[in-house]
């Protein structure tokens, strides 16, 4: 989950927590769960999508939810669909004073998308569950002001963890989900030094550990030389609020 917001345009994307977690934390930042002009959702998995729903029935919502021509169906509105905007993945529109451009990225989900946000200058790029990098999301990150990326496993610990032997190769394949070795390699050859956050997230449970990641990817970023602000999230708790 990512808050992105103006001062005139509050956008969540995607609702996998619980409503009682959205809300405790949105008010952790001051935020209120009614207020948003947009819910955007990146594909149909559960812990993208779980809340939505709840969400949407408790607030009586107006709030339109943008999700993707091929993910719409996937979704189990049960009888109670909010507001929806459909849209063709890559395509890109306007949400207040927010830009948003929508990019497909490699997932074994029917129509994953990312998302690029540009206002006020500055430009915000979200990128989770994706099995490995081609050129056209290393593209659409450049330029990004602050990023949100995947960083899901560390290949040894998912080799000798607890996951049957298929779920291991899914998670490994080039639809599942990137490892910190993909991530300390695009970050020691082609990140964007020019980002001045960066968040790794969607973390294993199982599989990883937020010290590896942030030893990993301090390394990566010390042999270029850069100074981005490098922060970890960790499922339980929410990041810090960067202010552009």
């Amino acid at each position: 989950m990512a808050f992105v917001a103006t001062n005139r345009t509050r956008i969540l994307v995607d609702a996998g927590l619980s409503c009682k977690e959205l809300e405790r934390r949105l008010a952790a930042i001051g935020e209120s769960a009614a207020a948003f002009d947009a819910i955007l959702i990146t594909h149909e998995h559960s812990d993208h999508v779980s809340g939505l729903l709840r969400f949407a029935r408790k607030f009586k919502m107006k709030t339109p939810i943008y999700v993707s021509k091929l993910t719409h169906p996937l979704i189990d509105w049960e009888g109670c669909e909010p507001p929806v905007e459909r849209f063709q993945a890559g395509s890109g529109w306007t949400i207040g004073d927010i830009q948003v451009e929508s990019f497909t990225i490699p997932h074994d989900a029917v129509d994953p998308v990312g998302f690029r946000f540009s206002a006020e200058g500055v430009r915000i790029g979200v990128a989770t569950d994706l099995g490995y990098m081609p050129e056209s999301i290393k593209y659409r990150l450049q330029g990004c002001h602050a990023l949100l990326l995947e960083s899901n496993h560390d290949i040894e610990m998912l080799k000798v963890g607890p996951y049957p032997w298929s779920v291991k190769q899914r998670v490994m394949g080039r639809n599942g989900h990137l490892s910190n070795h993909v991530v300390c390699d695009y970050l020691e050859t082609e990140f964007d030094g020019d980002t001045q956050a960066l968040v790794l997230g969607h973390l294993s449970e199982h599989n990883n550990h937020p010290e590896i990641v942030r030893l990993g990817a301090e390394q990566a970023l010390e042999q270029r030389g850069l100074t981005t602000q490098l922060v970890v999230a960790e499922q339980k708790n929410p990041t810090e609020v960067f202010r552009f």
